[in-house]
């Protein structure tokens, strides 16, 4: 290897900013769920006390990851720490509705335990929901890193900015894209590979809602593509597979794709 490149790649060592491992914050992350939701866990507590001081040290962590980037943060690590876990009882409840949105629309399910333990849709909601918190908080990287992890195992690639409001269930959901500014209402029902994004992906556009409104008690069908930031689609509708939208829906609308299918018989010739 030339020298020079050795020098450049050192110089740019140099450069990087200090911030916590990929590794260490999903290592926490993960933690924090299998504390709010032991179906996932093989840890067992004896007491309350045990509880309480596992949850100390989880906030010491999240503390310590937070040091490495606490120039880049607008409040003190232990503020926004404590903050965190304040925030957790309000997460979980608004889990709890993402659970029965799932054990009442899928008629799959068993058991609220087996959608804990195995559905990939409730994994990444809840790992998207645990990184708004830390959005809100205005912690910077963090909250995608986390995303991007639940996106790695889910296939469902949720932005920690997005809106999402409560009983939101994911079925399926390999191949689901929420963009940034996504706003999403409650009791929002969405299939695999449904992709909630932007007309434009011009840098300007950055600082603008970019990304489709999902107003109350809509289902999207798998395939369906909903784009651009004013394109809202009303309350109680349902959006056919592989649809393509670009304009606003009014509320009841039902949206089909017509494809036209042909089935050939070889005896029938």
């Amino acid at each position: 290897m030339e020298k020079k490149f050795i020098t450049y790649l050192y110089n740019k060592h140099q450069d990087i900013p200090k911030i916590p491992s990929t590794s260490s914050v999903c290592t926490f992350i993960t933690k924090v769920m299998l504390l709010l939701f032991p179906e996932q866990s093989k840890t067992r507590y004896i007491s309350e006390t045990e509880l309480e001081a596992t949850i100390e040290i989880y906030k010491a962590e999240l503390v310590e990851i937070l040091a490495l980037m606490s120039d880049r943060l607008e409040e003190h690590p232990q503020v926004v720490a404590d903050r965190f876990f304040e925030q957790l009882s309000s997460v979980y409840q608004l889990l709890q509705t993402d659970i029965k949105a799932i054990m009442n629309g899928d008629p799959a399910a068993k058991s609220e335990y087996e959608i804990i333990r195995a559905y990939p849709g409730f994994y990444a909601i809840t790992f998207y929901r645990l990184a708004h918190e830390l959005l809100l908080l205005n912690v910077p990287l963090l909250p995608r890193v986390i995303t991007e992890f639940a996106h790695s195992r889910t296939g469902i690639d949720i932005h920690p900015a997005a809106k999402i409001g409560a009983y939101f269930f994911i079925d399926h959901g390999t191949g689901i894209v929420i963009g940034e500014t996504v706003e999403i209402g409650e009791n929002v029902k969405m299939y695999q590979g449904v992709t909630l994004g932007a007309l434009s992906v011009a840098k300007e556009m950055a600082s603008k809602k970019r990304h489709p409104t999902i107003e109350n008690n809509v289902v999207i069908y798998s395939g369906a593509t909903i784009l651009g930031g004013e394109t809202v689609i009303g309350e109680n509708s349902v959006i056919g597979g592989n649809v393509w939208l670009t304009k606003s829906l009014p509320a009841n609308s039902t949206v089909y794709h017509q494809a036209q299918t042909k089935v050939i018989n070889p005896d029938a010739v």
